[in-house]
C-alpha cells in the first residue's frame, strides 16, 4: 500500500509541481493563513454533491467542467487530497485520521503544494524545515509530507477522542487553533469519495467513520445553543439566565453541579482545598481540581486530588458525546493537562479558572478540550 501513495504522487502531482509553480507564486500567502479565512462554519456544504463531483474528476472528467463546493482549484486540489488519503491508507490510519489530515491541509495550504509560507513553511501542511519536519525538498514531496503528518498525529495521546480541530492543532501548533473546524465537512466528503476508489478503502475502521462525522459541541462554534454561545456574555460568578440542569442528568451529576454552582463567585486559590470557599481562610477556597473533587464528594463520589490524576478517573469519552457531570481537560497535554472543569449541559462548563478569577461558568466553545472523562 505504501507504493500506492508514492504512485499517486508520481501520476498526479509531478505535473503540478512543474505547471503550477507560477500560479502558486502569484497567489497571496495571506490567503493561506489569514485570520479572516475562518469566517463561518461550513455545515451547509452538500457533502453528497461534493462526493459526486470529486468522483467525476477521479474518473477523468476535466476540472474545468466540474465545480466542487469549497474547492477553487479542483484540478490541483483533488489529486493532492487523493495523495493524502492514499498515504493514510498505506499507514493504516483510520478514517478520522484521514479527515483530520485533509482538514489540516485545507486550512494550511488550501490543498496546494505551496513553495512558500510563513517563515520557512512549505508544502501541503506548511511544515517547516527549521522545526525538524525534513528538508525543503522532502516537505515539497506530497507523499512525504502526508506521511510525516500522520506519523506525528499517531503520536498524539488520545487523538481519536479529540475533535478534528483539537487533533490538528496538537500536530500543527497553529496560531489559529480553531480554524481547522471549518473544513471538517468538506474533508469528510473528500475522504469518502476518494477512499472508495481504493481496494478496501471504505472498509477501514467502520466504527471510526461515524465518530469522524460528529461535530464537537465545544470547539467549532458551529452549533449555537449547544456550545453555550446562545447565552451571550456570562458575567463572572453568575448563572446564565435560562440555564437549568438538564432533566436527564444523572442524579449524582446533578448534585455535583448544584454544589459547584454554590461556589460561584469565590476566588480561585492554587492548592486550596475547596472545603470552605466562602470562608476567611484562602486555603479553604477552590482551585480547578479541588472544585471537582469536592463537588463529587458531596454527591458521594470519590475523586483524586489533582488534574494530573483526575484525567485518569472513570472512562474516556468523546468531546462530542459529553453529558452533564463529565470532566473536561485543557491546557498542557492530553496525558498531563493543567486545567479541569465540569460540563453542565447546555454547552456550559463550571470552573475555577486561575489566580484572581472567581469560580465561574463559561461556554464550552471557549475551551480547547484535550480529554474528557466520565466518572459516574
Amino acid at each position: 500500500m505504501k507504493g500506492l501513495a508514492a504512485g499517486i504522487g508520481v501520476v498526479f502531482l509531478s505535473p503540478i509541481l512543474i505547471a503550477g509553480t507560477g500560479m502558486m507564486l502569484a497567489s497571496s500567502a495571506d490567503a493561506v493563513q489569514s485570520s479572516g479565512s475562518f469566517s463561518s462554519c461550513s455545515t451547509d456544504i452538500d457533502t453528497g454533491k461534493v462526493a459526486e463531483q470529486v468522483t467525476k474528476i477521479l474518473d477523468g472528467a476535466s476540472a474545468k467542467d466540474v465545480h466542487v463546493e469549497g474547492l477553487d482549484l479542483p484540478a490541483e486540489q483533488v489529486p493532492n487530497a487523493q495523495t493524502i488519503v492514499a498515504a493514510g491508507l498505506s499507514l493504516d490510519v483510520p478514517k478520522k485520521g484521514q479527515i483530520i489530515a485533509l482538514a489540516t491541509a485545507m486550512q494550511e495550504s488550501r490543498l496546494r503544494n505551496l513553495n512558500y509560507g510563513d517563515r520557512d513553511s512549505l508544502g501541503l501542511f506548511q511544515q517547516r524545515p527549521s522545526q525538524g519536519w525534513g528538508s525543503a525538498q522532502q516537505i515539497r514531496d506530497p507523499v512525504y509530507a502526508s506521511e510525516q503528518f500522520y506519523k506525528h498525529l499517531l503520536k498524539v495521546d488520545g487523538w481519536q477522542q479529540m475533535t478534528v480541530t483539537q487533533a490538528a492543532q496538537a500536530v500543527q501548533k497553529s496560531g489559529l487553533p480553531d480554524a481547522y473546524a471549518q473544513w471538517e465537512n468538506l474533508a469528510t466528503a473528500l475522504q469518502e469519495a476518494i477512499a472508495k476508489t481504493f481496494p478496501g478503502g471504505n472498509d477501514k475502521d467502520g466504527k471510526d467513520a461515524d465518530q469522524g462525522k460528529q461535530a464537537s459541541p465545544g470547539t467549532t462554534g458551529c452549533a449555537p445553543g449547544q456550545d453555550g454561545s446562545g447565552f451571550g456574555r456570562i458575567p463572572e460568578g453568575s448563572v446564565p439566565k435560562g440555564y437549568k440542569i438538564p432533566k436527564d442528568a444523572d442524579p449524582r451529576a446533578r448534585k455535583a453541579i448544584t454544589w459547584a454552582m454554590q461556589q460561584l463567585g469565590t476566588l480561585y486559590q492554587w492548592g486550596g482545598s475547596c472545603t470552605n470557599a466562602h470562608g476567611p481562610d484562602p486555603m479553604g477556597r477552590c482551585d480547578c481540581s479541588s472544585l471537582m473533587q469536592q463537588a463529587y464528594a458531596h454527591a458521594g463520589v470519590t475523586l483524586t486530588r489533582t488534574t494530573y490524576t483526575q484525567v485518569n478517573e472513570g472512562k474516556a469519552v468523546s468531546p462530542a458525546q459529553l453529558k452533564p457531570g463529565d470532566l473536561i481537560f485543557s491546557r498542557g497535554a492530553a496525558a498531563r493537562p493543567e486545567h479541569v472543569g465540569m460540563y453542565m449541559g447546555e454547552g456550559l462548563v463550571i470552573e475555577a479558572p486561575r489566580t484572581t478569577k472567581p469560580v465561574r461558568i463559561t461556554p464550552i466553545k471557549d475551551w480547547t478540550i484535550l480529554a474528557a472523562r466520565r466518572v459516574l
